[in-house]
Protein backbone atom coordinates (compact mmCIF):
# COMPACT_ATOMS: atom_id res chain seq x y z
CA UNK A 1 0.00 0.00 0.00
CA UNK A 2 1.30 3.40 -0.78
CA UNK A 3 -0.76 6.53 0.50
CA UNK A 4 0.89 9.74 -1.27
CA UNK A 5 -1.85 12.33 0.16
CA UNK A 6 -3.22 13.10 3.84
CA UNK A 7 -6.05 14.80 3.44
CA UNK A 8 -8.62 13.96 0.13
CA UNK A 9 -11.27 17.23 1.37
CA UNK A 10 -13.81 14.65 1.85
CA UNK A 11 -14.31 15.21 5.45
CA UNK A 12 -14.84 18.57 5.06
CA UNK A 13 -18.68 18.27 4.51
CA UNK A 14 -18.59 15.46 7.48
CA UNK A 15 -18.09 12.43 5.11
CA UNK A 16 -15.75 9.57 4.52
CA UNK A 17 -15.37 6.62 2.97
CA UNK A 18 -15.37 3.18 3.68
CA UNK A 19 -12.80 0.42 1.94
CA UNK A 20 -14.83 -0.27 -0.40
CA UNK A 21 -15.76 2.94 -1.68
CA UNK A 22 -18.91 4.39 -0.42
CA UNK A 23 -19.75 7.33 1.22
CA UNK A 24 -21.06 7.64 4.70
CA UNK A 25 -21.29 10.27 7.08
CA UNK A 26 -18.49 10.46 9.82
CA UNK A 27 -21.03 9.78 12.89
CA UNK A 28 -22.56 6.45 10.73
CA UNK A 29 -22.06 3.51 13.41
CA UNK A 30 -19.37 0.82 11.64
CA UNK A 31 -17.25 4.79 11.54
CA UNK A 32 -17.83 5.47 15.79
CA UNK A 33 -16.77 1.50 16.22
CA UNK A 34 -14.05 1.50 14.22
CA UNK A 35 -12.62 5.07 15.56
CA UNK A 36 -12.68 3.82 19.08
CA UNK A 37 -11.03 0.71 18.41
CA UNK A 38 -8.69 3.13 16.80
CA UNK A 39 -7.98 5.47 19.87
CA UNK A 40 -7.77 1.91 21.72
CA UNK A 41 -5.03 1.29 19.73
CA UNK A 42 -3.10 4.47 20.64
CA UNK A 43 -3.24 4.06 24.09
CA UNK A 44 -1.93 0.53 23.73
CA UNK A 45 1.32 2.38 21.67
CA UNK A 46 1.42 4.58 24.95
CA UNK A 47 1.45 1.96 27.03
CA UNK A 48 4.32 0.62 24.81
CA UNK A 49 6.73 3.46 25.22
CA UNK A 50 5.93 4.02 29.21
CA UNK A 51 6.44 0.21 29.39
CA UNK A 52 9.82 0.98 28.26
CA UNK A 53 10.36 3.00 31.70
CA UNK A 54 8.99 0.10 33.91
CA UNK A 55 11.02 -1.08 36.45
CA UNK A 56 10.15 -4.34 35.67
CA UNK A 57 12.59 -7.27 34.19
CA UNK A 58 14.04 -7.38 31.06
CA UNK A 59 12.49 -10.66 30.13
CA UNK A 60 8.91 -9.32 31.37
CA UNK A 61 9.35 -6.09 29.48
CA UNK A 62 9.67 -8.24 26.77
CA UNK A 63 7.27 -10.36 27.16
CA UNK A 64 4.14 -8.21 27.23
CA UNK A 65 5.46 -5.62 24.75
CA UNK A 66 5.39 -8.59 22.07
CA UNK A 67 1.83 -9.29 23.27
CA UNK A 68 0.85 -5.51 22.89
CA UNK A 69 2.46 -5.39 19.68
CA UNK A 70 0.30 -8.41 18.34
CA UNK A 71 -2.67 -6.47 19.94
CA UNK A 72 -2.07 -3.76 18.36
CA UNK A 73 -1.45 -5.91 14.41
CA UNK A 74 -4.89 -7.24 15.58
CA UNK A 75 -6.86 -3.64 16.28
CA UNK A 76 -6.00 -2.43 13.10
CA UNK A 77 -7.24 -5.90 11.56
CA UNK A 78 -10.25 -5.07 13.56
CA UNK A 79 -10.44 -1.93 12.08
CA UNK A 80 -10.29 -3.19 9.40
CA UNK A 81 -12.56 -5.46 9.12
CA UNK A 82 -15.48 -2.97 10.21
CA UNK A 83 -14.46 -0.42 7.75
CA UNK A 84 -15.55 -3.36 5.08
CA UNK A 85 -18.63 -4.06 4.01
CA UNK A 86 -19.12 -7.60 3.85
CA UNK A 87 -20.11 -7.38 -0.23
CA UNK A 88 -16.67 -5.72 0.02
CA UNK A 89 -14.51 -8.23 1.95
CA UNK A 90 -12.38 -10.27 -0.72
CA UNK A 91 -10.71 -13.56 -0.63
CA UNK A 92 -7.95 -14.34 2.29
CA UNK A 93 -9.03 -10.97 3.59
CA UNK A 94 -7.49 -11.13 7.31
CA UNK A 95 -10.37 -11.13 9.75
CA UNK A 96 -9.62 -11.52 13.76
CA UNK A 97 -11.66 -14.38 15.56
CA UNK A 98 -11.28 -17.70 17.71
CA UNK A 99 -7.76 -18.44 16.51
CA UNK A 100 -6.56 -14.84 18.25
CA UNK A 101 -9.33 -15.01 21.16
CA UNK A 102 -7.93 -18.17 22.32
CA UNK A 103 -4.65 -17.30 21.96
CA UNK A 104 -5.26 -13.90 24.10
CA UNK A 105 -7.58 -16.10 26.81
CA UNK A 106 -4.03 -17.83 26.94
CA UNK A 107 -2.01 -15.22 28.12
CA UNK A 108 -4.41 -14.07 30.36
CA UNK A 109 -4.36 -17.51 32.27
CA UNK A 110 -0.82 -17.14 32.11
CA UNK A 111 -0.53 -13.17 33.78
CA UNK A 112 -3.21 -14.09 36.44
CA UNK A 113 -1.89 -16.95 37.96
CA UNK A 114 1.14 -14.51 38.80
CA UNK A 115 -1.10 -12.02 40.85
CA UNK A 116 -4.07 -13.86 42.64
CA UNK A 117 -7.05 -13.49 42.90
CA UNK A 118 -8.90 -10.11 44.06
CA UNK A 119 -9.85 -10.19 47.41
CA UNK A 120 -11.20 -6.41 46.77
CA UNK A 121 -12.31 -4.30 43.98
CA UNK A 122 -9.61 -2.16 42.44
CA UNK A 123 -9.31 1.50 41.42
CA UNK A 124 -7.62 2.39 38.53
CA UNK A 125 -4.10 3.01 39.00
CA UNK A 126 -1.11 0.58 39.69
CA UNK A 127 1.83 3.12 38.26
CA UNK A 128 1.68 4.43 34.68
CA UNK A 129 1.75 1.40 32.82
CA UNK A 130 -0.89 0.13 35.33
CA UNK A 131 -2.98 3.36 35.25
CA UNK A 132 -3.08 3.60 31.17
CA UNK A 133 -3.60 -0.25 30.97
CA UNK A 134 -6.80 1.04 33.16
CA UNK A 135 -7.62 3.34 30.82
CA UNK A 136 -7.07 1.24 27.63
CA UNK A 137 -9.62 -1.42 29.46
CA UNK A 138 -12.40 1.27 29.69
CA UNK A 139 -11.89 2.68 25.79
CA UNK A 140 -11.86 -1.60 24.58
CA UNK A 141 -15.52 -1.60 26.61
CA UNK A 142 -16.30 1.39 24.68
CA UNK A 143 -15.71 -0.15 21.58
CA UNK A 144 -17.42 -2.94 22.37
CA UNK A 145 -20.72 -1.16 22.95
CA UNK A 146 -20.31 -0.05 19.87
CA UNK A 147 -19.67 -2.88 18.23
CA UNK A 148 -22.68 -4.18 19.52
CA UNK A 149 -24.89 -1.33 18.59
CA UNK A 150 -23.31 -1.79 14.80
CA UNK A 151 -24.32 -5.60 15.26
CA UNK A 152 -27.79 -4.65 16.41
CA UNK A 153 -28.24 -2.09 12.78
CA UNK A 154 -25.99 -4.38 10.46
CA UNK A 155 -26.15 -8.19 11.68
CA UNK A 156 -24.02 -9.52 8.76
CA UNK A 157 -20.54 -7.06 10.26
CA UNK A 158 -19.72 -10.19 12.02
CA UNK A 159 -18.86 -11.63 15.50
CA UNK A 160 -15.63 -12.07 15.61
CA UNK A 161 -14.68 -8.29 16.50
CA UNK A 162 -17.17 -8.37 19.12
CA UNK A 163 -15.48 -11.77 20.83
CA UNK A 164 -11.59 -10.35 20.19
CA UNK A 165 -12.73 -6.62 22.36
CA UNK A 166 -14.55 -8.81 24.61
CA UNK A 167 -11.20 -10.65 25.33
CA UNK A 168 -8.82 -7.83 25.20
CA UNK A 169 -10.63 -5.66 27.83
CA UNK A 170 -10.35 -8.71 30.17
CA UNK A 171 -6.25 -9.41 29.10
CA UNK A 172 -6.06 -5.20 29.71
CA UNK A 173 -7.15 -5.44 33.16
CA UNK A 174 -4.95 -8.91 34.24
CA UNK A 175 -2.00 -7.06 32.34
CA UNK A 176 -2.48 -4.15 34.06
CA UNK A 177 -2.54 -5.67 37.17
CA UNK A 178 0.46 -7.73 36.27
CA UNK A 179 2.97 -5.20 35.32
CA UNK A 180 1.90 -2.94 38.62
CA UNK A 181 3.07 -6.09 40.27
CA UNK A 182 6.35 -6.61 38.42
CA UNK A 183 7.07 -2.90 39.10
CA UNK A 184 6.52 -3.43 42.44
CA UNK A 185 3.30 -0.85 42.02
CA UNK A 186 0.83 -0.88 45.06
CA UNK A 187 -2.87 -1.16 43.46
CA UNK A 188 -5.31 0.76 45.14
CA UNK A 189 -7.90 -0.24 46.45
CA UNK A 190 -11.90 0.73 46.56
CA UNK A 191 -12.96 1.37 49.96
CA UNK A 192 -16.27 -0.07 51.29
CA UNK A 193 -18.43 2.73 52.23
CA UNK A 194 -18.76 2.72 56.86
CA UNK A 195 -22.80 1.37 56.72
CA UNK A 196 -24.44 4.79 58.17
CA UNK A 197 -25.95 5.04 61.68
Amino acid sequence: MRITRVYTRTGDKGNTRLVGGQEVPKDHQRIATYGTVDELNAIVGIIRVFLRENPMTEANRSLLDGQLHRIQNDLFNVGSDLATLPDDRWPGMYRVGGDDVTQMEGWIDVLNEEVGPLTEFILPGGGKVGAFFHQARTVCRRAERECVALLRAEPEAGEGAMRYLNRLSDYLFVAGRWAAKQAGEPEPLWQRPAPKV
